[in-house]
Formats: C-alpha cells, sequence, structure tokens
C-alpha cells in the first residue's frame, strides 16, 4: 500500500511507495567507480601541503612540522570557496530582491594523508580522530559571533556531490540559521517537548524501523523517509549542540561512523551518499528550545525529479521498515 507520511522534523511530506517493492538491484547504476579518483595528482595527499591553504588544525605525528608531512587528520580552508569572513554581514534590499554579502567559513577535513582509502576503510585511530575533529572545529567556529549556524557534512562519490576522490568532509559557518529543521522549533511550541525523544521513543517501542542500539545512540530509519535507505544515528541524551557530544558519545559515534557508512556500501551496491549532522543554532539570542542534535546517511539512489522539484514531496520508492531490515542485516555482516 503507498502512503503518504508527514516529516515533523523537515515539516514536508513523502510519499512511500511501498507497493514498488524496490530492492537494491533495482536502482540505477549510482555507484562510486573503484577507478574514481585514483589517478592524476591530488593535492589532499601526504607531501602536497604546499599546494593547499595553510593547515586550520591537524592531529600529527610527534615532531612533524606544521604544514608539511606527518598528519593524521588535517583540516584545511576550502580553497574554492564561495564564504569569506571578512567584515561583517551587509544586508541589502530592493522591493522583493534581498541579498547580504558572502559573510561565512568553509573548511575541509581531510580524513587520510592516504589516497584511495575509503570513508569507511579508516582506522579506528582515523576515524575517533575525524569526529573529534570535527567537534574540535565546530566549537572553534561557534566562538565568532557573526556565525548563527555550524554544518558539517560529507558527499561520498559523484551522486553525493564528492569533486575529488580522495576521502574528506567538510565544515561550512554560516551567518544565518537554515529552516530545514525548523519542525523541531514548532513542535516543541505545539507539544512543549523534544520532537527527537518523542520519536526515540515511539521507534524504539515499535521496533520496525530500529537498525541498531548501543548504550549512547539508536540508528534507525526514519518513519517519513525522504531517500532510500535514509538512516539517522540519534544520541540517545537529549543534546542539542553536537559540541557538547561527551568523550564516550564519540568513541561510540566513530564506531557507528565506520559501520553505517560500511553497510550503507556494501549493502547497495556501492552507492554514492552524503551524511549530514544536524544540530542546533550557534546563535545565542535569541534563544529557542527544541533541537536535539542527529546525524544522518543518505545514499544517493535516485536523481529528484520534476514533481520533487515543484512540490517539496520527496518520493521513497523503498519503505523505512524494509530498508530497516536490509541495513540491520548489512551491519551484522
Amino acid at each position: 500500500m503507498n502512503e503518504l507520511r508527514r516529516d515533523y522534523v523537515k515539516n514536508r511530506w513523502v510519499s512511500i511507495s511501498s507497493a514498488l517493492g524496490w530492492k537494491p538491484k533495482d536502482f540505477p547504476t549510482m555507484k562510486v567507480s573503484a577507478e574514481a579518483g585514483q589517478s592524476g595528482f591530488c593535492p589532499f595527499c601526504e607531501g602536497n601541503e604546499e599546494v593547499t591553504p595553510p593547515e586550520i588544525a591537524a592531529f600529527r605525528k610527534e615532531d612533524s612540522q606544521v604544514n608539511g608531512p606527518g598528519w593524521l587528520v588535517r583540516t584545511i580552508p576550502n580553497k574554492f570557496t564561495a564564504f569569506s569572513m571578512e567584515g561583517s554581514l551587509e544586508e541589502r534590499k530592493s522591493g522583493v530582491f534581498h541579498r547580504c554579502n558572502g559573510l561565512g567559513k568553509h573548511e575541509v577535513v581531510i580524513e587520510t594523508p592516504l589516497h584511495g582509502i575509503d570513508f569507511h576503510d579508516l582506522d579506528m585511530e582515523h576515524m575517533e580522530m575525524t569526529v573529534a575533529m570535527f567537534k574540535m572545529r565546530y566549537n572553534d567556529l561557534a566562538k565568532d559571533e557573526r556565525l548563527k549556524y555550524i554544518q558539517i557534512y560529507k558527499n561520498r562519490g559523484m551522486f553525493g556531490g564528492a569533486s575529488l576522490g580522495h576521502t574528506h568532509s567538510q565544515i561550512i559557518g554560516l551567518p544565518f540559521v537554515p529552516q530545514e529543521n525548523a519542525g523541531l522549533i514548532q513542535y516543541y511550541k505545539d507539544h512543549g517537548e523534544c520532537l527527537i525523544c518523542t520519536m526515540l521513543k515511539q521507534e524504539l517501542e515499535a521496533e520496525e524501523r530500529i537498525v541498531y542500539q548501543d548504550e549512547h545512540f539508536v540508528v534507525f530509519c526514519p518513519y517519513a523517509s525522504r531517500f532510500a535507505y535514509e538512516t539517522w544515528i540519534v544520541p540517545k541524551r537529549h543534546t542539542e549542540h553536537f559540541g557538547d557530544i561527551a568523550e564516550p558519545e564519540e568513541k561510540a559515534l566513530a564506531v557507528l561512523c565506520k559501520r553505517i557508512s560500511l553497510a550503507v556500501v556494501s549493502s547497495l551496491n556501492n552507492a554514492s551518499y552524503n551524511f549530514i549532522i544536524n544540530t542546533a543554532p550557534v546563535v545565542k539570542s535569541p534563544y529557542e528550545p527544541g533541537y536535539h542534535w542527529y546525524m544522518e546517511f543518505t545514499p544517493r539512489l535516485l536523481v529528484s525529479h520534476g514533481f520533487e522539484i515543484a512540490t517539496g514531496v520527496y518520493m521513497n520508492p523503498v519503505p523505512p521498515e524494509t530498508a530497516a531490515s536490509t541495513i540491520r542485516e548489512a551491519l551484522s555482516e
């Protein structure tokens, strides 16, 4: 039976086409080529530090020099960014036209000095350092009062938006708060409680879409999944800001990043994907309660089409109940 399901977090409707029953092999080939990014010059490889902007932060081997070889995880400014931290936000309005200068910060987290190592192939030391780098850069950027929101994300593969084969993630500090998670605020205003915490309770009771859980996190395919095999990692502890993640949670998240990314790639024919860390705005005033940070993995198996663009209603041919079973099975392997 086909259904329209309400996504209260993103404040939109999703069409779940359960009658189609698509399996991973039924999707067009939108996977990452094994040869992608393996040839030619790579600026992210160890030894090529002089061609990148000077590093902002790095975890390094003892006695290695800044902006030289010997790093393990390295953060640099994005060389081709549309953002700049010069000056302050300047807005201009002319009738229905509204614009501002490109104030913001754009950073690249290079997760390993080795080329040809995919995100899910990282050893636990590098995965833990990557999560620690996310937290460190989040909290450092949050100190700048010009920035209102910090977005951490990864593009894997051509259809995930990756432009280089060397595995890396990105962080952008914005001078405004995106509205993608505005449903969290509205739900709190309407009900006086956290929507994510309520979702967790109901998902754990239903057990239909649960993929995995440990002491710190619940992994599930959300009820109104916008993308086929969309999978969320949600902290059990109510925490608004990703930057407030505790050390035990960091280590647990690193394990889940490795396991979920491997499960997605292995079960979905080496698919492209994005991961996104959704978090509360860093702006202190006005404070709006209701946020609860979480991480989403979104495989990119289909290209958005006209109906989705026109209406904002996503069409998902794989029910999240089926998706959870597939990811859960891959995770157990």
